[in-house]
């Protein structure tokens, strides 16, 4: 059996993506509060696989959990991609004759917002979870709230769903990566089938340093996928890129690498994996 380290929730949208990245396989989850704490989780438990989210179509890119990623050391070994879908619940007996809040995540109620505007007799209150937020009126039998989560969490907690696919954007999804200790990742991922990587990276202060390397990776036929660049705290003006690239050659790639290091500074491979 996984044991799995999420944020958030049973019923939040990270079990849901940990349940469809290891189907068909036992796991366990362990909920975590903050991202902070399944990275602390791995670090004590080498075992132990984390499942974080790192952007999202609508919301962008989770630019502190690029932090935590680089500073723990971990591996990606995997990733996957989320179709956000997100439901009106309250307690059974509940009804729209009677709710008064609505309550969810601020980026959830911020998906959210022509729903509610059509709806201006709920008031919405921000809470810390989507799916917490169900979790909280089904224990306490908060009658008149109502929660914005998935339609899963609500049947995980014995919700009534008033009204599904309640978001402004039907295109909404969110990628997850998953991690690991980096001695436990080659037990994870089958490395030789793999086709996309991370890697992260600081440049000299020189003109066109990032065009170069840039030109490397296409003569390499290495497709650059996304690319962040983060400040580095206590260096002005100065900044780590993240980027993430995907190649159909896997000897390609690594030459790619070997021919660009020398150009880069502190370059890094967070994870070498399948790509969703």
């Amino acid at each position: 059996m996984k044991r799995i380290a999420i944020q958030g929730e049973r019923g939040s949208f990270h079990d849901i993506a940990a349940h469809e990245y290891f189907d068909g396989e036992q796991i366990q989850l362990i909920c975590c509060a903050t991202f902070e704490e399944v990275f602390e989780n791995i670090r004590k438990d080498p075992t132990v696989i984390g499942l974080v989210a790192i952007e999202n179509t609508i919301a962008g890119s989770l630019l502190h959990n690029y932090e935590l990623l680089r500073a723990s050391g971990d591996t990606i070994v995997g990733e996957h991609k989320l179709h956000i879908r997100h439901a009106l619940c309250c307690l059974p007996d509940d009804d729209w004759g009677n709710l008064q809040e609505v309550h969810s995540h601020p980026v959830a109620l911020q998906q959210c917002r022509r729903f509610l505007s059509n709806h201006p007799d709920l008031k919405a209150v921000e809470a810390e979870d989507t799916a917490g937020s169900a979790a909280y009126i089904a224990k306490h039998q908060v009658h008149g709230w109502a929660a914005i989560c998935s339609a899963y969490a609500a049947k995980e907690y014995g919700m009534k769903v008033l009204e599904d696919d309640i978001h402004d954007n039907k295109h909404n999804f969110t990628r997850f990566l998953v991690v690991c200790n980096p001695q436990k990742a080659d037990f994870i991922r089958p490395l030789e089938k793999a086709n996309k990587a991370s890697l992260v990276f600081s440049l000299p202060n020189e003109e066109g340093s990032l065009s170069k390397v840039l030109t490397i990776l296409s003569f390499y036929n290495i497709n650059m996928t996304k690319i962040q660049s983060l400040p580095i705290i206590g260096r002005e003006w100065e900044y780590l890129f993240y980027v993430d690239v995907s190649f159909d050659n896997l000897t390609r790639y690594r030459q790619s690498i070997d021919a660009i290091t020398p150009l880069v500074k502190n370059i890094r491979i967070l994870g070498e994996y399948i790509g969703a």
